[in-house]
């Protein structure tokens, strides 16, 4: 059984910085892509960023290249998406997610399994 649980979320000032975690369970991730998404009311849900579990190759939403980083931790099964430079837009739920026929160079999908979510605001 697969499980993500993000955390680090929280309340900011625009122009701050937030780390966002996410820890996986469950099974190897070494043929996964792990991709941050994030979602407001009434809006569709928007890609943020990905990596390739196995090669660490990166991609990222237009609106976030530049101020947002994703990692990956091998040794705690962890994914950290660090935002910098945050701003009023980026308020959201935040939530991650595990796929293992991620093929595109894209990443944009699809995702097999999500975590619950975890609550970005940014204040201006």
């Amino acid at each position: 059984q697969v499980q993500l649980v993000e955390s680090g979320g929280g309340l900011v000032q625009a122009g701050g910085s937030l780390r966002l975690s996410c820890a996986a369970s469950g099974r190897p991730f070494n043929s996964y892509a792990m991709g941050w998404f994030r979602q407001t009311a009434g809006m569709e849900r928007e890609f943020v960023a990905a990596i390739r579990w196995s090669g660490g190759s990166t991609v990222y939403a237009d609106s976030v290249k530049g101020r947002f980083t994703i990692s990956r931790d091998h040794a705690k099964n962890t994914v950290y998406l660090q935002m910098n430079s945050l701003k009023p837009e980026d308020t959201a739920v935040y939530c991650c997610a595990a796929g293992y026929r991620v093929y595109s160079d894209y990443m944009r999908g699809p995702y097999d399994y999500w975590g619950q979510g975890t609550q970005v605001t940014v204040s201006s």
